[in-house]
């Protein structure tokens, strides 16, 4: 499937960087690409990421996810995200992935709408900072996958979920008003990128 031409190549190196991913994380993202081929007869394959704030990676892992879904021609998958607390999705992020070719507009307020763009002939996606179990987000029949090790500590029960699957990455946070903060954004922009598009490499084999 055609994707934004600056993604397009950004993708494009994204996929031949497997050899970065650790094997024992290969086995995760195994799971994740078992769960959505077991899902392909049913009508939705669900998968809610979930972040502490549902800021930075929770967003990156939600949209690389919708990304790669139509780039392999994955059918029926809806991406969401949430946090045990809203708060908005940061804009160093929101920054990060338009780097990486991302068309992105955002909307007003302390917690914006963005509209994420990947593709022209697909809507964007609307994207806003909420909790997991949010109205808009799935009740039941749904995969969550937990992006960092806070939310999955603070959840021990999530309601309604078929799979539950620990996927932490370190917080971009870390280097905010630092140096390193461009550059730290962009590695874990990348990283998620790469693992998340390496899982739905496997749901077609």
């Amino acid at each position: 499937m055609q994707l934004r031409s600056d993604l397009s190549s950004f993708v494009e190196g994204l996929i031949k960087e497997v050899d970065l991913i650790p094997s024992s994380r290969k086995e995760q993202l195994q799971q994740l690409a078992s769960y959505v081929d077991a899902r392909r007869s049913a009508d939705r394959i669900a998968l809610n990421f979930i972040c502490t704030h549902n800021s930075r990676r929770s967003h990156l892992a939600q949209i690389w996810a919708a990304t790669a879904a139509y780039y392999y021609g994955v059918s029926g998958v809806k991406t969401f995200s949430g946090g045990t607390e809203a708060t908005a999705f940061n804009p160093r992020a929101v920054a990060a992935m338009k780097r990486a070719g991302f068309l992105i507009e955002a909307g007003e307020g302390d917690n914006p709408v963005y509209a994420v763009s990947y593709a022209e002939a697909v809507d964007p996606l609307q994207c806003f900072s909420k909790v997991y179990d949010h109205p808009t987000n799935p009740p039941s029949k749904f995969a969550a996958i937990m992006t960092c090790s806070d939310a999955d500590e603070n959840c021990p029960f999530i309601p309604g979920v078929e799979l539950r699957l620990p996927l932490t990455y370190e917080d971009p946070k870390v280097a905010d008003d630092t140096p390193e903060e461009t550059a730290r954004y962009d590695e874990r922009v990348r990283q998620i990128g790469r693992e998340i598009f390496y899982a739905f490499s496997l749901v077609n084999e």
